[in-house]
C-alpha cells in the first residue's frame, strides 16, 4: 500500500462539477492499493498518517501532527500510485489491485484513519472520475510505502 500525503491549506474532490468533499487545513492523502496489501498495512499507514509531525509548532519547526493541530483529512483512492515506468512511455498499472479487492481496502483505510483521528474524515468516491483541487501548504508532500518502511 502506498500513500502520498500533502499538507494542505484546503482541498476538495468534485465529480461532474459538483463538490463531493472538502476540507480546510490538514492532509490530503492519496491511497494506492495492491493485491499484496493486508490489514497490517492499513493499520501501519493509518497510524503514520495521523501521527506524522509535519505541522509547525510555535517555533516554526515541523513538530505537530494533524491531530495536534485539529486538522482535517481527505482520503482519495489513486491506483496510479502503483504505476510502473520501467519500460516505454506508457505506465503499467499491473501492480494496482482491482476494484473488488481495492475498494474495501480503501474504505477500511479511511475508517481506520477516522478512528485514529477521533472524528470523521472526508473521502473521494472509489473508481469515480474525480477532480481534486488543493493548495499544498509549504509545499509539504511525503510518499510512504508500507512495503518499504523507511
Amino acid at each position: 500500500m502506498r500513500i502520498l500525503i500533502q499538507r494542505v491549506s484546503e482541498a476538495s474532490v468534485s465529480i461532474d462539477g459538483i463538490c463531493h468533499s472538502s476540507i480546510g487545513p490538514g492532509l490530503l492523502v492519496l491511497v494506492g492499493i495492491e493485491e499484496a496489501d493486508t490489514e497490517e498495512d492499513i493499520e501501519w499507514l493509518a497510524e503514520k498518517t495521523v501521527k506524522l509531525r509535519i505541522f509547525a509548532d510555535e517555533a516554526g519547526v515541523m513538530n505537530r501532527s494533524v491531530s495536534d493541530v485539529n486538522g482535517e483529512i481527505l482520503v482519495v483512492s489513486q491506483f496510479t500510485l502503483h504505476a510502473s515506468t520501467r519500460k516505454g512511455a506508457r505506465p503499467s498499472y499491473i501492480r494496482a489491485a482491482g476494484g473488488a479487492f481495492a475498494k474495501p481496502m480503501y474504505e477500511k483505510f479511511a475508517a481506520v484513519v477516522s478512528e485514529r483521528l477521533g472524528r470523521p474524515v472526508a473521502t473521494g468516491v472509489f473508481g469515480a472520475d474525480m477532480q481534486v483541487a488543493l493548495i499544498n501548504d509549504g509545499p509539504v508532500t511525503i510518499w510512504i510505502d508500507s512495503k518499504n518502511r523507511e
